[in-house]
């Protein structure tokens, strides 16, 4: 499909450069089956579900990614200033990094990275990507990078601001568990205790699936054509007693409701053509756009996406590109908040 379909033009104040407080006060646009949009809040999304339906939230965690150095000179000294983003971790002392500027970096060079993070360039790929290996391993290495690194907040955001200390508990979910992510699975930033209370007493289930997510989900695809577009890939699980309570709540007549893109993505990736879930682990670049066929998201809450990104796509394909542009053209006159830390949508699967 030519990538201009999926552009739009969005004011830069809608931008949302902090998030709704508390989190389940954020706005939630409601798009029917039928193309139908309500206004609701988040804090009410039970009242849109029903008993037997699950909840199926990606429990990644976001690693302090972000780190600043120093060159060591190769004659000696200190030299360049370096910023890595490191975003998948490649053995107990080695990360796939992007760095900046990627150009003063070669094969050998140590970096002298926060006050006590040494690392060495093993390796120096495309579009800036190296390969770095670190002195410290394991534990240690986690614990030098938290307590060095920065929050790696979207690029639309880090233009405008410096992140800070409440970044670290607002780019966070509640529920994070598994570290791996340089990015928030952001549906999920909107919940509360209280707000999974109601949930549970509406009676809708809840299950993790784990989805470490990449750099390349903030990117807009650069390709004239989504057919040239290649999905960056990331690292996805779904054990066996998950996919077995999900697969039985769908016998019963339960809808599956993905909690962000990544949720439904680890999904679509673990399901049979007849929509079965079957356990998952490994790297997953799946591309959804208008014309798939889903096998298992019934509903999809997430956030207000990218124009021409392949998460605007993604929602296209589940509720209808016409339908998902007249949905945004509502969201902006009304003033809602876009991306990361702004407002949500709560999406009903057209019949397909």
């Amino acid at each position: 499909m030519d990538v201009s379909l999926f552009d739009f033009d969005l004011p830069d104040e809608l931008i949302a450069l902090r998030p709704a407080s508390p989190r389940d006060s954020a706005r939630m646009l409601v798009v029917r089956e039928d193309g139908r949009l309500e206004h609701a809040k988040v804090r009410v999304v039970a009242s849109f579900l029903q008993a037997g339906d699950v909840l199926v939230l990606n429990d990644t965690k976001v690693i302090q990614a972000r780190l600043r150095g120093i060159r060591e000179a190769r004659g000696g000294g200190l030299d360049a200033k370096i910023e890595v983003l490191l975003h998948k971790r490649l053995g107990t002392d080695l990360f796939a990094a992007f760095a900046r500027p990627a150009r003063k970096l070669a094969a050998g060079d140590r970096l002298h990275l926060g006050r006590t993070i040494m690392a060495t360039v093993r390796a120096r790929g495309e579009a800036g990507e190296v390969e770095l290996q670190f002195a410290l391993t394991g534990a240690a290495l986690d614990v030098a990078i938290a307590a060095e690194g920065e929050t790696p907040l979207p690029p639309y955001i880090a233009g405008k601001r410096k992140a800070d200390a409440r970044d670290i508990t607002d780019y966070q979910t509640v529920y994070a568990r598994q570290e791996g992510s340089v990015a928030a699975p952001t549906a999920g930033l909107h919940f509360t205790p209280s707000l999974f209370e109601d949930l549970a007493a509406r009676g809708v289930g809840r299950e993790s699936v784990t989805l470490h997510v990449g750099p390349g989900t903030f990117l807009p695809v650069s390709a004239a054509d989504t057919a040239q577009h290649k999905m960056h890939p990331e690292w996805a699980t779904l054990a066996e007693a998950a996919a077995t309570r999900i697969n039985a709540a769908r016998v019963a007549g339960g809808r599956i409701v993905a909690v962000g893109t990544t949720s439904l993505r680890t999904l679509e990736s673990a399901a049979s053509p007849d929509g079965t879930l079957r356990p998952f682990a490994g790297e997953t670049d799946i591309f959804i756009t208008p014309g798939y066929r889903f096998r298992a998201a019934d509903v999809l809450l997430t956030n207000f996406h990218l124009p021409r990104s392949t998460l605007f796509m993604l929602v296209s394909a589940f509720s209808g590109l016409e339908t998902m542009k007249r949905a945004y053209a509502e969201a902006i006159r009304e003033r809602y908040r876009f991306y990361s830390y702004g407002d949500a949508c709560l999406l009903f699967r057209r019949p397909q």
